[in-house]
């Protein structure tokens, strides 16, 4: 369940910077697959996938990761 709630967030936050699918993963180095596989919570993402992630947003890890 942990990864679906990364990926809710991830989604959520790309939709609001305004990026598409390809756009996004494109810009982060990863795969359409990869990135929908997280958004859908069937892959749980690993540190390197999240600082790439919180880079192109220009958000903090800490936004980024689900709530407690």
């Amino acid at each position: 369940m942990e990864s679906a709630n990364w990926g809710v967030r991830i989604r959520a936050f790309r939709k609001l910077k305004g990026y598409t699918q390809v756009e996004f993963a494109k810009s982060i180095g990863y795969s359409v697959s990869v990135l929908g596989e997280v958004e859908r919570g069937a892959r749980k993402p690993d540190k390197t996938f999240l600082s790439r992630v919180s880079t192109v947003l220009d958000i903090s890890l800490d936004e980024l990761s689900p709530p407690k």
